[in-house]
């Protein structure tokens, strides 16, 4: 397997003096993911977990729902010309039952790091069919216990301490209890991450959990949150215009700027549980 990160040298300049030293960086490389023998995409991520992100990737595509949809993952063995393994390339098997995806869904492309829906034909192919509902799941969470996750989100991102770099996805219970984390230089490959660990173990869909991820909660993190039926997404910054709009469509509860006991609660505001102390919301318009 790849390295998580790389050493290189740098110039360091700080208060007016320099120091040449090494420092520690996040590794980023390819990884294609193959299905039934076909290449389907790349993807730029840090190398870990890689398993968890093919068939997490799958799910976010509608391809996957169920561990038993899923035969196989496995590296590719002669992905060099002298039969070598360079742990960048990873085959997912399906079950017969499952349809393997069509040539619509191939992307012929690198998806960079800091891109996921690039090269979608166009916003009505994100929005794919789910295979659960999460407008009904029952999921109650107190402000309190969500203004506590992203300290504990931040405790639980090693690599990120080395390096500064990396994005950070974790799951959730109703009352903070951490369930997975995962890290990743792309934010969606993070989120692909904790959802494929959550197929292989037989967990999806994933109700009464709670989704919080490092940056902002773009469109397509609201699509995976409810490909994989996770009913509350919660972001350390902004949502988009259309994360906001996608996430009350399907009735998915979407907070932003939770810092501390400050929060955004942009759809579904019904699952939050405020403090009894606090005075009733004013409306403010403009």
């Amino acid at each position: 397997m790849g390295r998580v990160t790389v050493r290189r040298p740098v110039l360091r300049i700080r208060d007016g003096s320099s120091s040449q030293r090494p420092d520690t960086l996040a590794a980023e490389e390819p990884m294609e993911i193959r299905v039934a023998g076909r290449p389907l995409t790349v993807t730029m991520r840090t190398p870990g977990a890689d398993f968890d992100l093919a068939v997490g990737f799958l799910v976010s595509e509608g391809v996957v729902h169920h561990a038993e949809d899923v035969t196989a993952v496995r590296y590719c063995a002669g992905a060099t010309d002298d039969g070598g393994n360079t742990y960048n390339v990873v085959e997912v098997g399906l079950a017969p039952h499952v349809p393997v995806p069509d040539a619509s869904l191939e992307r012929n492309f690198y998806t960079t790091s800091s891109c996921g829906v690039c090269g979608k034909a166009s916003l009505d192919a994100v929005r794919t069919s789910a295979a659960w509902s999460v407008a009904d799941d029952p999921l109650q969470v107190d402000a309190e216990v969500l203004a506590a996750l992203p300290d504990r989100l931040r405790d639980g991102q090693r690599v990120f301490d080395s390096t500064g770099g990396l994005h950070a996805a974790a799951l959730f219970s109703a009352d903070g209890e951490l369930q997975c984390l995962r890290e990743d230089v792309g934010r969606h490959n993070a989120v692909d991450k904790v959802i494929g660990d959550a197929l292989l173990s037989g967990r999806l869909p994933l109700r009464e959990s709670i989704l919080m991820v490092s940056g902002r909660a773009s469109f397509e993190l609201v699509q995976k949150a409810v490909m994989a039926g996770i009913p509350m997404l919660a972001a350390v910054s902004a949502p988009s215009s259309l994360a906001a709009d996608l996430a009350e469509e399907h009735g998915l509860t979407l907070v932003g700027f939770l810092r501390g006991r400050s929060m955004n609660v942009y759809a579904g505001a019904h699952r939050l549980r405020l403090p009894t102390d606090l005075p009733e919301p004013h409306r403010v318009d403009g």
